[in-house]
């Protein structure tokens, strides 16, 4: 069974190929370029090194966000073309748990975090494959209060921009069991998705439902219901 995972939701762009249980191709980039410009030449680089064709690919794997929301579109457009031309299924695959099973932390548990700005971050808390504290978009301060509540005396390890954002300020409140991953690697591994696609097949849909996952809208559309609900000054 051959996946072929992409992943543009933060700043990295990375593509990765999962034939049989094993990962025969990834990578990952983080540049100047756009993720619309990097991502066909990796997707072709992928599947001539690793000898493989897009024709038979069996799945393809995108992670839909939460993220950047010119980056979840852009991936989650790309699977879907492509899995349209191959007429092949696709699996959604979210890009906190994704981070969190890059991780890598079996003993303890995980919170992948991403910078959301506007003072806020995409956070979850997740012990191993279960997610204790669903995606949410909250401030730093509330997300914080949720992990200690959950997490009690058990180590915490924190991952992702966000938390590279606000490492000083996690620290001082917990204070104990916080731990926290080296910054290269902090970012989602388009491997693991492939892995977490792997164990889902049976949740494949056909590209046409596929969708970005968004937690708040975009900057504009809440810029633009600012000012539609703004209340009228009489002059």
């Amino acid at each position: 069974m051959l996946i072929f995972s992409l992943d543009t939701s933060g700043p990295t762009a990375g593509v990765a190929l999962w034939l049989d249980g094993t990962i025969v191709y990834e990578a990952v980039v983080k540049n100047k370029m756009t993720h619309s410009e990097s991502i066909m030449p990796m997707t072709e680089e992928a599947y001539l090194r690793a000898g493989l064709n897009v024709k038979d690919t069996d799945y393809f794997c995108a992670v839909t966000g939460p993220g950047s929301f010119t980056g979840v579109r852009i991936g989650v457009t790309a699977v879907k073309a492509m899995a349209h031309a191959a007429q092949k299924p696709c699996i959604e695959v979210r890009a906190l748990e994704a981070m969190a099973r890059s991780a890598a932390f079996p003993s303890g548990l995980v919170c992948p975090m991403q910078d959301a700005r506007a003072g806020q971050v995409y956070a979850a808390l997740y012990d191993g494959s279960a997610a204790l504290l669903p995606d949410r978009a909250e401030a730093l301060t509330e997300v914080l209060a949720e992990v200690r509540a959950l997490s009690g005396e058990r180590p915490v390890l924190f991952t992702g921009d966000g938390m590279l954002a606000h490492q000083q300020e996690i620290a001082q409140a917990f204070e104990g069991p916080a731990l926290f991953a080296p910054a290269e690697n902090c970012f989602v591994r388009p491997a693991a998705a492939a892995a977490l696609a792997a164990e889902r097949t049976h949740l494949a849909v056909p590209d046409s439902d596929l969708h970005p996952f968004y937690l708040r809208p975009p900057q504009a559309v809440r810029q633009k219901n600012l000012v539609e609900h703004a209340p009228i000054q009489l002059r």
